[in-house]
């Protein structure tokens, strides 16, 4: 199911700064025939337009909304691969008066987000020949964080959600990459208090179109990325992408 982005029509959620916003360039400097730039406020997107003319077209999706998802979806119909980057993080223990609250709106967005995106687009995706999937997740999501417990909680079930999505959407020939960055300089990343250190997001965006290139299931972009990954790689191989459905009847 490996194939070249260029030509292909995308969608990015988040797309208009930080992370989401370096995959929309990283695409069209690929040859992507066009970008719908999924935003909560679609006025927020006019600077891409403005720099990058037809080929980005504003549209407004909010994860947290499922309306606006289903209209997103009614809108970009001829998507071919769909980013889902955007997501919520807030800086709390479990022991935190408010940890509840936080862990809830953490989950609305980074569980429910990707599960309302997936069950709006993948018929699209389906229809438009496979294409891909890709959703943004986190080294959090396989270790925890004392100060990010509710956030890597949350990033946890979006992982388990993707490897979900990786098995159920084999059929219809859609590629799923789930990918996982460590410190990334972008305005979430500081105000988690990484100012000082993290790579830049231009090396997310390639990690995920070399995935979609070579059809991979799981990017580790960054420093800290990779010697996670490193030390999960057994098992990921033996465990996570493998098909084990007959050792478990």
């Amino acid at each position: 199911m490996a194939f070249d982005v260029k030509d292909r029509i995308v969608l990015v959620t988040g797309a208009n700064r930080g992370i989401g916003k370096a995959i929309l360039e990283e695409a069209l400097s690929r040859g992507a025939s066009k970008v719908y730039a999924a935003v909560r406020d679609v006025s927020s997107a006019e600077p891409l337009v403005a720099e990058h003319g037809d080929r980005v077209v504003p549209v407004h999706l909010d994860l947290a909304d499922p309306a606006s998802i289903t209209a997103a979806a009614q809108t970009a119909g001829d998507v071919e691969v769909v980013v889902n980057n955007a997501g919520v993080l807030t800086v709390k223990s479990a022991l935190d008066a408010d940890a509840i609250e936080a862990l809830q709106s953490e989950v609305d967005v980074n569980v429910y987000g990707l599960m309302r995106v997936a069950q709006a687009f993948a018929p699209l995706l389906k229809a438009n020949g496979g294409g891909a999937l890709v959703q943004l997740n986190s080294v959090a999501s396989v270790k925890t964080f004392a100060d990010f417990t509710t956030y890597c909680a949350s990033k946890a079930a979006s992982y388990a959600v993707t490897q979900g999505l990786r098995q159920t959407l084999k059929g219809q020939g859609t590629h799923v990459v789930s990918v996982h960055p460590g410190p990334i300089k972008t305005d979430m990343g500081v105000a988690a208090g990484f100012e000082s250190i993290g790579d830049s997001p231009d090396v997310v965006a390639t990690g995920i179109f070399d995935a979609i290139a070579e059809d991979r299931f799981h990017v580790w972009p960054d420093l800290v990325a990779r010697q996670v990954g490193g030390a999960y790689q057994s098992f990921s191989v033996n465990v996570v992408e493998a098909d084990m459905q007959e050792d478990l009847a």
